[in-house]
């Protein structure tokens, strides 16, 4: 009887990666976990015009023409305590509603028939590390459109008779082709909305659109400001998110149980390699989103205000001219008969 084999993915340097378009798509691409699988994976290099862009340091991402080649070296490290045989591949992978997902195994696709590696299989020594390289050859008549991937790094593991671990951990690869320049890549923040879960804890939901042509890791942070009394709090790191093309999804930032309901002045700055968006919005933690008043509304208030002093005061003199008349009638002596 056949073993069966379980597969651990750790996100190393870089998870799993997807195809958009190909010819042979990913059957039941899964999330990629984050667990240790005693096997390394990183990137050393990124494109010159690329500098500033943080995603292309732990990612291959880049915009090529058709009959393009492409090379980036990489690094493979054995963190096991044994002398281990490590395979080097590319495999296939997707953007969909669940974000960036990988096939099962070395499934392919069309940009993994395009991808060579230097070596397929390293044997490493603990600790020890191998720079490899890895080419992309684009057809010459290959169509336009952004493709995704992922180069693996794979080590067997232990297992009872059954069961085979395999751990793998990979880079992904997010890869746009067509004639002139990049696609652009572009996002829609929509306002920012406080309010608690179900265990009382304070959170910040933002919905973000991907407006552009290129597929998104969205990261960032939200700052509070001007709360009661005036706190502030954070910065508070997002979890990645990615977003394929027109994709939406839910940004949520939960916070500290010991957070009053605010009002608070939130700002949330999320970013995509060099693409950036900042959005500002006022916020309680009560339930309800807190909104300023209109300046008609505010008019009015301060209308209702100015009244209901004006009420008082004369409420209050009257009483006093009470208490004064009662005063007056104590300290009078009386009048006693002739």
């Amino acid at each position: 009887m056949a073993a069966l084999v379980l597969t651990l993915v750790a996100a190393a340097g870089t998870p799993a990666a997807a195809d958009r378009g190909s010819p042979t798509r990913s059957p039941s691409p899964q999330p990629a976990p984050e667990v240790k699988t005693g096997v390394g994976i990183r990137l050393l290099d990124a494109p010159a015009n690329r500098r500033e862009d943080s995603r292309a340091h732990r990612y291959i991402v880049d915009h090529v023409a058709p009959g393009t080649t492409i090379k980036r070296r990489i690094v493979v490290e054995n963190k096991a305590e044994m002398r281990r045989p490590v395979a080097v591949y590319p495999a296939a992978a997707e953007v969909g509603p669940d974000g960036f997902v990988f096939a099962p195994g070395r499934t392919p696709n069309e940009l993994t028939s395009w991808i060579s590696v230097e070596r397929g299989e390293v044997p490493l020594n603990p600790d020890e590390e191998k720079t490899l390289w890895v080419t992309i050859a684009v057809p010459r008549k290959a169509s336009a459109g952004e493709r995704y991937g992922v180069v693996w790094a794979e080590v067997p593991g232990t297992g009872t008779n059954m069961v085979r671990n395999v751990g793998r951990a990979g880079i992904r690869i997010y890869l746009s082709v067509g004639q002139g320049g990049e696609p652009p890549s572009a996002f829609e923040v929509a306002p920012l909305v406080g309010g608690r879960d179900a265990d009382g804890r304070p959170t910040v939901t933002a919905e973000v659109r991907n407006t552009g042509q290129r597929a998104l890791d969205l990261a960032g942070e939200l700052s509070l400001a001007d709360g009661p009394g005036g706190l502030s709090a954070g910065p508070v790191k997002t979890e990645t998110v990615t977003l394929g093309l027109g994709g939406t999804a839910t940004v949520r930032i939960p916070l500290d149980k010991r957070l009053p309901d605010g009002p608070w002045a939130a700002t949330l700055a999320l970013a995509s390699g060099w693409t950036k968006r900042t959005v500002s919005s006022t916020v309680t933690f009560s339930g309800k989103a807190a909104t300023a008043p209109a300046s008609g509304e505010r008019d009015r208030t301060v209308a209702v205000l100015t009244g209901g002093l004006l009420v008082s005061a004369l409420v209050l003199a009257t009483f006093l001219g009470l208490v004064h008349r009662r005063r007056n009638r104590a300290m009078r002596p009386p009048l006693r008969a002739g």
